[in-house]
């Protein structure tokens, strides 16, 4: 490790893949997704001891997205001449202070507070982590570090919404999240022990990012990615009312079919970085053809629990692996600035969960489930039928821009 330090991380990353590296990083996601989603599993609980609504409590979601979604855009211009290594390092403190504050917070207010550090420490390192599993390992290594990287999403998945119930009822909320902080701090420990210096690149900056944006097939690309997301947190959002009132799945069924969607979204990370690898283009078109059709799938055959287990767990396989493949072709369109892209992607995931959850619950109060899943599926389809009839994976030079 100290020799890897010593060196360039870009030498370093041709030598030899800094493994325990990205590993290091993928406990920062963990932690980081955790605490975002925990308080879907313990909104009743925190809303009852701070003495507010389960709605009021629920903006501790929305702010942590709204502030991630702006960090994302300004991360790489603050902090341009910073040395990445201690950048990733100050949002692994974020973390533990955040959750620490929430856990200890006698007020909504100070809860908010708390919350909009996580915001900060999530948008900031989803923004540098594409760009820094570059210079961690070599070219073709890549999408196989980008699936170990995604996989702690997935992993956050199945911890936060039926571990955190659970340990909820058992230690109370406040306690559950002190103990995010110390996934916190294990990811901070490890990373500082890994992590090499990594002076920053580029010319970040607002002006790069407007001069990315113009580059040929960025907004198609970024339109496609909104498109596709906003399909898919469309059907994760209302998911449960269609198990519940579609299929007739009782409560214990539904968390066993979300725990077989969190699983299957797990091995998915690595199935889509095994693909990523022999065809990103075809990854790309793939990935959302069977999200939708899944969906589609689940709508015409509503009412039977096995076979829409089974969909379920197909359609969060194949999600598994959109994360992976489109933070790969973000590295390869603007390798250049791959900090200043990763910002716009980590944008425009923000900008899709809120569409398709404020989509989905207009469709939904108009239509009813059956019409979130059936437009949420044909959106996903047709998102897959325009990557395939305009989307690049090449390089995208910058002064063609």
């Amino acid at each position: 490790m100290t020799d890897t330090a010593n060196r360039s991380p870009a030498a370093a990353a041709q030598d030899a893949p800094a493994w325990w590296a990205v590993i290091s990083m993928t406990l920062g996601v963990f932690g980081l997704v955790t605490a975002e989603f925990l308080p879907v599993s313990l909104l009743t609980p925190m809303a009852a001891d701070l003495h507010v609504t389960e709605g009021l409590a629920g903006q501790a979601m929305s702010t942590t997205a709204v502030l991630a979604l702006i960090t994302s855009l300004l991360t790489a211009t603050v902090t341009r001449k910073l040395d990445r290594r201690y950048v990733l390092l100050s949002f692994s403190v974020l973390l533990i202070i955040s959750n620490i504050i929430v856990s200890t917070a006698p007020s909504f207010e100070l809860l908010l507070a708390g919350r909009i550090l996580l915001g900060i420490g999530l948008g900031g390192f989803w923004t540098m982590a594409a760009a820094t599993v570059m210079r961690l390992v070599p070219q073709n290594r890549i999408p196989r570090a980008l699936s170990i990287l995604f996989s702690g999403v997935s992993a956050a998945t199945i911890f936060a919404a039926p571990l955190g119930s659970y340990l909820g009822d058992v230690i109370g909320w406040r306690s559950v999240f002190l103990l995010a902080s110390l996934l916190g701090v294990l990811a901070l420990v490890t990373q500082f022990l890994t992590l090499p210096k990594m002076a920053p690149r580029g010319r970040a900056s607002l002006r790069t990012l407007v001069e990315i944006m113009g580059r040929p097939r960025m907004k198609f690309g970024l339109f496609a990615l909104v498109l596709i997301i906003t399909g898919h947190f469309a059907l994760f959002t209302y998911v449960r009312p269609f198990l519940e009132n579609v299929t007739g799945v009782a409560t214990a069924g539904v968390a066993g079919i979300l725990l077989g969607f969190g699983v299957a979204n797990f091995i998915g990370t690595y199935i889509g970085g095994a693909l990523v690898a022999r065809s990103l283009r075809m990854t790309l078109i793939m990935m959302p053809m069977i999200m939708g059709l899944a969906g589609i799938g689940m709508v015409s055959i509503q009412g039977a629990i096995a076979p829409t287990a089974v969909l379920v767990a197909i359609w969060g396989m194949a999600f598994g692996g959109v994360p992976v493949a489109w933070s790969t072709w973000i590295t390869r369109t603007v390798p250049d600035e791959a900090e200043s892209g990763g910002g716009l992607l980590v944008a425009g995931f923000q900008l899709a969960i809120a569409t398709g959850s404020g989509v989905g619950g207009l469709v939904f109060d108009a239509s009813g489930v059956l019409g979130v899943f059936t437009i949420a599926g044909l959106l996903l389809v047709g998102a897959s039928i325009i990557v395939t009839l305009g989307l690049r994976t090449a390089p995208v030079p910058a002064e063609q821009g």
